[in-house]
């Protein structure tokens, strides 16, 4: 086991990982951070997409001990004060789909 300390929506988080632990299952399974998916099991559609330290990566491509020491944004992290982030929007816009948050009544 490796333990990692990953800054996580804002929050440390830590954590004793498999070396083999992909992020997106540390952050669904280890966290209950379920905005994130695996969606596809070849890394095309994007479904587990996050911020790490500011840049774009596909969490499913990403060990968690790779990410030690990092900065995690994740869909749910987007939105703290509950408006919609554009990313958010841009989604809900472009397919009804709210994008890991409730849609606006």
């Amino acid at each position: 086991m490796a333990q990692i300390s990953i800054t996580v929506n804002g929050k440390a988080r830590r954590g004793n990982v498999d070396p083999r632990l992909l992020l997106a299952h540390f952050l669904r399974e280890h966290l209950r951070l379920t905005g994130t998916h695996i969606g596809c099991d070849t890394t095309q559609c994007g479904a587990c997409t996050v911020l790490v330290d500011g840049r774009s990566a596909k969490s499913c491509t990403i060990f968690a001990v790779q990410a030690d020491g990092s900065a995690v944004t994740t869909i749910e992290g987007l939105a703290p004060d509950g408006q919609l982030h554009p990313l958010q929007q841009g989604f809900w816009k472009s397919t009804g789909c709210s994008a890991g948050t409730a849609r606006p009544a």
